[in-house]
């Protein structure tokens, strides 16, 4: 309104200075926001611990930072988003031994006045810390409620994670714009694959997998979405939101023959699934469509990930006319690439791949023109045969350079991928690692590898425009030391020497640390955290984090050496152990010694096999029940120990019980739990890929399982043995088991120590 509409100057100059001050008042309660969101964060997490502490928030435009200061008993956090707030506050009750927070449980010492401190000004050389991975909403978080969802982002901003992959909720929109593509409810129902399996189905790998997907589900995760964003929003964080990738229901390719539709290879044993070539004006439609009521169900945002082509080629060689008839004759169209080598004409294939990058960022701007489109790096390390570095700068180059964004999640294992791809041709991208794949848990990680890796990454003067850092592990709940130290070592801390960070981390987690504690702790880094890839849960096909884990087979011989330093870790356990009349108050220790002698003995079982199934096949009957006796005593052992750890088969099971709001959705939901930890995959390389040392696994699956093989090997002799049929006839057993209604109960053990302690002794009697 012009001055001359107000009635007298005064009311006009009024009007003005408001209008002038609006922008910073509404910056002033943006900053009362953030901090206040910051404060409930770390109330949630420590209690009064910090209700003295001041928290001013502080946008600076430059890196992100904290800092922390103030005299014994007053304490002034600073920092330029509420997550910064949260994880200097997080970093300095850390440091001075006052709290620890992690998967298996917090530490928090209430009493004592708040040290004195002064952090000076830390800053993170990575404008963003990512976190999750999309396989992690189907290993780890299918069960969870706001509750377990308000624990997992505070823990993320303790950590100082601002960038993380929010999946939850999409199928409600999914189910919404195909309704509105003409899907009857029944080929929806069809469609959905269940609830411990939905990752896959949105990446376009499988269609339809251990159907259907309750509607309360669905609409449950929808209520939670919102939820999930908001809070992460509150606090400062940029969660990335899920976009159109191409893959569409087979229902759909029948209702539409005329489209450029790709019958897809069929990925780790399923069945084809079909993808929409970008070039065909329903792309754009769907996406828009999916952006639009996206947009509608949860807000806006900037980073939307679509992922085209994980472990999934590109169709190269098909013409309109051969993506039609590919939809439902025999594949030929999609499998011109394979992973045998076919000769393709290269500039055919970087045309058509430069085409497809540019049409899917298209279909992306279309709806939301401030938009980022993300993707994971995976697939250029997975499938390096097909994504040579010609391959990687054709599918980016027709994208303007800040308009995506690349996940470079797998550097554990595909270190070079960021290298060949020149850092990815001038777009941002985020430097990472999964550690953990498929929610297994064997105890490894590389701590010095990480203290090199991470700060030589940011230092690279090739790095390009290296946006970020992040963890994208699969699955969650183990293996802590190693997210506390790659998180410490992304905000540029934690620089200090192994051995110094070590005695921190153990003061922090367990309250107080010796010198024989430290040298423990050295020897465990030492023995298990020294190996940056878990190797043996790939060999000959066969997925599962031990032999143990396995399906079984008779062929063990050559079965590898298990990566880390054995008798390091054998003396890290037995000095652990002496140490636990000390520490038998504290849970966080104890549930790490049980951890660590656990994973001995499992490395212990994986020999025995290998000496039973050599024993029987050379007719020593003897010596393979020799061997049999102390496997089956290893493994009932650790299973009774494991029942002090937070995550049981028992607890995983109840969890998904509990979801359901019918029987017939409970029965579902336990069914679809128990096939994910043990025949997720079927006949393809999949089963046991999420096997779990838990307690009831060990007992209840792993255990009769392999027995029933060493039996039908013993009965043999040097005789034929038919493993085929003895594999099948295993295959039938284990399908029985996840049908059966087997009712699980979680057993602490009374006195875990000695039970370890009975562990120790158990393995020396092995020898």
């Amino acid at each position: 309104m012009p001055m001359n509409a107000y009635p007298n100057r005064r009311q006009a100059l009024l009007a003005a200075m408001a209008a002038a001050a609006a922008p910073s008042a509404f910056a002033a309660s943006k900053a009362e926001g953030g901090t206040a969101a910051a404060k409930a964060s770390l109330e949630r997490l420590f209690g009064k611990r910090l209700a003295g502490a001041s928290l001013t928030l502080a946008p600076d435009g430059g890196q992100p930072w904290y800092s922390v200061s103030g005299k014994a008993g007053k304490v002034a956090i600073a920092g330029d988003s509420p997550v910064a707030l949260v994880r200097g506050a997080y970093a300095y009750l850390r440091q001075t031994g006052l709290a620890h927070v992690s998967w298996e449980g917090d530490r928090v010492a209430q009493g004592g006045a708040l040290p004195a401190v002064a952090s000076g000004k830390v800053e993170t050389p990575f404008r963003h810390r990512a976190y999750l991975n999309t396989c992690t909403y189907g290993y780890t978080t299918p069960w969870w409620g706001w509750t377990r969802w308000t624990r997992e982002i505070d823990w993320m901003a303790a950590h100082g994670v601002d960038m993380p992959l929010a999946m939850e909720g999409q199928e409600y929109v999914w189910r919404a714009l195909w309704r509105e593509f003409g899907l009857s409810e029944a080929e929806l129902a069809d469609y959905f694959s269940g609830p411990a399996f939905t990752p896959w189905h949105r990446m376009g790998n499988i269609e339809g997998y251990r159907a259907p997907l309750p509607g309360s589900w669905i609409d449950k995760k929808k209520t939670l979405q919102t939820q999930i964003l908001g809070r992460m929003r509150s606090l400062g964080m940029t969660p990335i939101l899920p976009a159109f990738g191409g893959y569409v229901p087979k229902a759909f390719a029948q209702k539409n023959p005329k489209a450029r539709i790709y019958r897809m290879r069929p990925w780790e044993g399923f069945h084809e699934t079909y993808w929409l070539d970008p070039a065909d004006p329903l792309f754009a439609k769907i996406a828009g469509r999916f952006l639009a009521l996206y947009t509608q169900t949860y807000g806006t945002g900037t980073y939307y990930l679509a992922d085209s082509f994980n472990e999934m080629l590109p169709p190269i060689n098909a013409d309109g006319a051969d993506a039609r008839d590919a939809a439902y004759g025999d594949g030929a169209a999609n499998t011109a690439v394979t992973k045998t080598k076919i000769e393709v004409d290269p500039a055919l294939k970087a045309q058509r791949l430069a085409d497809y990058g540019k049409a899917i960022y298209d279909s992306i701007r279309q709806a939301r023109p401030d938009a980022v489109w993300v993707m994971q790096g995976w697939l250029f390390g997975a499938d390096s045969h097909f994504w040579d570095p010609t391959a990687i700068s054709a599918y980016l180059s027709r994208v303007p350079d800040d308009k995506l964004m690349i996940l470079d999640i797998g550097n554990d294992r595909y270190p070079a991928v960021w290298k060949n791809a020149k850092a990815f041709g001038g777009k941002p991208w985020i430097y990472g690692y999964v550690h953990n794949y498929g929610g297994s848990n064997p105890v490894y990680g590389d701590l010095d590898y990480y203290r090199q890796d991470i700060p030589g990454v940011a230092a690279n003067p090739d790095k390009g425009k290296l946006a970020g850092f992040g963890m994208f592990p699969e699955g969650l709940h183990n293996n802590s030391i190693v997210y506390e130290a790659v998180y410490d070592l992304a905000w540029g801390a934690g620089q200090e020497s192994t051995a110094a960070w070590l005695s921190t981390y153990a003061r922090s987690r367990y309250g107080r640390t010796t010198p024989e504690l430290d040298s423990a702790m050295t020897l465990l880094v030492q023995g298990a955290y020294s190996t940056r890839y878990w190797s043996p849960r790939w060999w000959k096909s066969k997925a599962g984090a031990y032999l143990f884990f396995k399906r079984p087979t008779a062929t063990v011989a050559d079965f590898p050496v298990h990566p880390g330093d054995r008798a390091k870790l054998d003396a890290a356990v037995r000095a652990l152990a002496a140490q636990a009349p000390a520490y038998a108050d504290q849970p966080l220790f104890v549930r790490d010694l049980v951890d660590a002698a656990r994973h001995l003995a499992s490395l212990r079982i994986d020999d025995q096999l290998q000496a039973a199934v050599a024993a029987y096949r050379q007719g020593d009957v003897a010596g393979g029940d020799k061997a049999r006796v102390q496997i089956q005593a290893l493994a009932l052992q650790i299973d009774a120990l494991l029942g002090v750890q937070p995550e049981t088969l028992a607890t995983w099971i109840d969890d998904a019980r509990a979801y359901g709001d019918t029987p017939a959705d409970a029965a579902a939901y336990v069914a679809n739990a128990k096939a994910q930890v043990t025949v997720w995959g079927g006949e393809g390389n999949l089963n046991d890929y999420a096997s779990k040392a838990w307690q009831g696994l060990y007992r209840d699956f792993y255990l009769p399982r392999w027995s029933r093989f060493l039996d039908a090997l013993k009965a043999a002799g040097t005789g034929t043995f038919d493993e085929a049929a003895i594999t099948k006839d295993g295959v039938a057993w284990e399908r029985a088991w996840v049908a059966a209604d087997t009712a699980y109960r979680r057993e602490p053990p009374a006195d875990p120590i000695a039970g370890v302690r009975q562990l120790i002794a158990r393995l020396d009697q092995a020898g």
